[in-house]
């Protein structure tokens, strides 16, 4: 990897998918993370003066993928889409699965599997880079739907992220932070920590801004959904302390959908 470390844009697309480009200064490689919508994309990179070489898919869900085409067409980017997505994803060059890794430049990531939210999604760790880009598995302070899935098959996804170092900076695919801040309070009230992230989170909505990326110290503190080995989670959902996480995590999930 390049020895000073990528740079990092991110942006709004839509109403609330993050768009992301990451370069490695050595070489001038960027990638997108995903292209909900063609214009911020083109946007973002005409502001920064960066040249679009790569497009990395987290999963074919039509909010990330919509823009592929025409980002394609004006920069000729390579498109690395999960083999699970089939032909879902438009203008795909390159197919990967779980422990395969793409280059951006000299940055590295490896391609873990991240099913839950759907059976085809794909996460991007950076792990030198000390970047992961998590898509709709792991939000800031919450994570995504079980749309394709039992809901323990988004935990086994979940759970790999715990391993990762507390310093890694963690990019989701979407700004949910608030709703999911106000669901991560009624389950967790008496965690200090999260209460001083819902007021940071309130802080920079009101100056335009999101609280993405964050970091796995911060999400292993105060996502509910990371925390459910933890006797206040098991008994939010009226569930004994000591009950297996995967189960406590089900009834989060499960009271989410109802939040």
């Amino acid at each position: 990897m390049s020895a000073d470390g990528p740079e990092i844009r991110t942006f709004l697309c839509r109403s609330d998918n993050i768009g992301v480009l990451i370069r490695d200064p050595a070489t001038g490689a960027c990638a997108a993370i995903d292209v909900p919508d063609a214009e911020p994309v083109l946007a973002a990179l005409d502001e920064a003066g960066w040249t679009l070489t790569d497009i990395l898919v987290t999963h074919r869900h039509g909010d990330h993928v919509a823009g592929i085409p025409e980002v394609k067409a004006r920069t000729g980017a390579k498109v690395t889409a999960p083999a699970k997505a089939g032909n879902a994803v438009p203008d795909v060059d390159r197919s990967i699965a779980e422990g395969d890794r793409v280059e951006v430049g000299m940055l590295e990531a490896e391609v873990w599997e991240t099913p839950g939210h759907c059976a085809d999604h794909v996460s991007y760790i950076f792990r030198n880079a000390g970047v992961a880009f998590a898509g709709d598995t792991l939000f800031t302070l919450g994570c995504g739907r079980v749309m394709e899935a039992e809901p323990e098959t988004l935990w086994h996804s979940l759970e790999r992220f715990l391993v990762l170092p507390d310093a890694m900076k963690v990019y989701s695919g979407h700004d949910y932070v608030l709703a999911n801040a106000r669901f991560a309070l009624a389950a967790d009230p008496g965690n200090a920590a999260l209460q001083e992230r819902m007021a940071e989170a309130e802080r920079l909505k009101a100056e335009g801004g999101f609280l993405i990326p964050s970091t796995m110290a911060a999400e292993k503190a105060t996502n509910p959904f990371l925390r459910a080995a933890e006797p206040d989670l098991a008994r939010a959902v009226k569930l004994d302390p000591g009950t297996d996480p995967e189960k406590v995590f089900t009834a989060l999930r499960a009271w989410k959908n109802r939040f």
